[in-house]
């Protein structure tokens, strides 16, 4: 009997994969009130995370609508991104923005507050050119009902239009409190010149506007809920720490179901600390994490290490998700997100980087063929 072959929920779109799997659904159109066709694709954005692509349209009156939705969960912490606009690559740069990202351009005091539109994949340029279809969507009738008004969305608009021409380099302001917008780098994997992205913790409010409750505040409306008052909860963290606990996930890569395996540890002289260990059979994506066990200190620290001898290679080093390391000797900066929380040592972050910059076809194809070989 031969088993059909399992592929990742979310693919990259190539030429070898002609035929990706759409799925099509009947569905009202808002419009008409009659039903139309709407059009599902899970894919995958390079150097960013999985989306489903939504496309409607309805055959009786025309109507259209095109609209993307992240493909996982809500990202840990928000995400703020600064783009410098200097040049018409600038105005090509692919931006994806969720229904809570809110678009800031200071140099003309304009400002998109978030959940106002629905989430797309866009270029810079196109966030200027829905803008401006916006404000000149009801112009005409303005004019003639309040020409005041209409004046000065015309004379907004001009300025909306200049910002095309790049006499001058103007800023674009990117907010998301779900952490799922994104502005592409064109010289990826290396670090984007005019381009900065910083993440924020999200208040209380925020949490709750993205459907984000904490156990305590659950708590009550979940009866049986585990808290640190029950008695149970010592035998539970015994056996936590005794064995190693499975659980069925999705695979971070192609979103496929898979088995995650989890098991509670203390490092010598520091903490607890979760390492988790993902394998999926269906794209064969291996992830490796650390989390750690406890809260969050008060401060941040910094560390400073001479590898002056073989030893040094074989220190243990903890790396949190939100750690950043640099080597100056080599121009290398690593942001925390790119080799994600690991317990390892030096020389496996140097390998974790090495394996990273191997799958980096935008820096290997523009190196010499004797650094190729090297690497």
């Amino acid at each position: 009997m031969c088993s059909m072959e399992q592929k990742p929920l979310f693919r990259d779109l190539t030429a070898e994969d002609p035929e990706p799997e759409m799925t099509e659904i009947e569905s009202l159109c808002i419009n008409c009130y009659k039903n139309g066709s709407t059009r599902l694709l899970l894919t995958r954005i390079p150097h960013y995370k999985n989306i489903v692509i939504m496309s409607f349209s309805c055959e009786f009156c025309g109507y259209e609508n095109n609209e993307i939705q992240p493909g996982g969960a809500f990202a840990e912490m928000g995400v703020r991104w600064k783009l410098r606009v200097e040049s018409n690559s600038d105005l090509n740069r692919q931006v994806v923005k969720s229904d809570y990202t809110s678009i800031k351009i200071p140099e003309v005091d304009f400002e998109i507050p978030a959940q106002s539109q629905k989430g797309e994949v866009t270029t810079v340029e196109g966030i200027i050119t829905r803008a401006v279809a916006g404000l000149t969507q009801d112009q005409e009738a303005r004019r003639i009902q309040h020409p005041e008004a209409a004046a000065q969305i015309d004379a907004f608009v001009e300025r909306l239009q200049g910002l095309r021409t790049l006499d001058t380099p103007w800023t674009l302001l990117l907010e998301d409190i779900s952490g799922n917008c994104f502005i592409e780098n064109p010289e990826a994997p290396t670090r984007d010149p005019r381009a900065v992205r910083s993440d924020f913790r999200r208040s209380t409010e925020q949490d709750h506007a993205l459907g984000i409750f904490t156990r305590e505040e659950v708590s009550d409306t979940l009866p049986g809920t585990l808290t640190p008052a029950d008695p149970s909860q010592g035998a539970f963290d015994r056996m936590v720490a005794d064995e190693v606990l499975q659980f069925r996930t999705n695979c971070p890569d192609c979103n496929a179901p898979a088995d995650t395996n989890m098991k509670v540890t203390k490092i010598p002289h520091f903490k607890e600390v979760v390492i988790m260990a993902t394998v999926c059979e269906a794209c064969g994506h291996r992830t490796n994490e650390v989390k750690s066990g406890g809260g969050i200190e008060e401060k941040g620290v910094k560390f400073e290490v001479r590898v002056a001898s073989k030893d040094d290679f074989s220190r243990d080093i903890l790396k949190s998700e939100t750690c950043s390391m640099s080597i100056p000797e080599l121009e290398l900066e690593v942001g925390g997100a790119a080799l994600g929380g690991r317990f390892t040592t030096a020389e496996g972050l140097l390998r974790a980087c090495l394996e990273q910059l191997r799958h980096a076809p935008a820096l290997s194809e523009h190196r010499p063929a004797s650094e190729r070989l090297a690497l």
